[in-house]
């Protein structure tokens, strides 16, 4: 349980906020985004997966972070879904395409991504 005291008293040493969405962009890695999923059971081990953090990292550049979360699940859709629909984005984040996407491309969470009936796998 999230413990808000804790975090703001000790918000002058993390890097990340509770739920681990990085403060700073300039942070991020490759590597820290590999920390970050072995820490979320999941092994950044398809191409593919690479391509959305990408996507997501340039599309946050280029757009910021004013755009709803199925705004930019359909352009995931678009861009990465095969024949499978959006059931092949949530094989590659199993979390949620656009939520641990965006965790794990070191981005604040895009706007209604952590609402429940945004929906995931898991």
């Amino acid at each position: 349980m999230l413990d808000i005291n804790q975090t703001i008293s000790n918000a002058h040493h993390a890097d990340s906020d509770p739920e681990g969405y990085l403060f700073s962009l300039d942070h991020w890695s490759p590597q820290l985004a590999r920390q970050l999923a072995t820490r979320e059971r999941l092994q950044l081990d398809a191409e593919e997966q690479w391509q959305v953090i990408y996507y997501l990292r340039e599309r946050y550049r280029t757009h910021g972070n004013g755009d709803h979360a199925r705004v930019i699940l359909r352009e995931l859709e678009q861009r990465f879904a095969t024949n499978e629909g959006n059931s092949h984005l949530y094989q590659l984040f199993p979390r949620g395409p656009v939520s641990q996407g965006s965790r794990l491309a070191g981005l604040p969470e895009p706007p209604h991504a952590h609402d429940l009936s945004f929906g995931s796998t898991m």
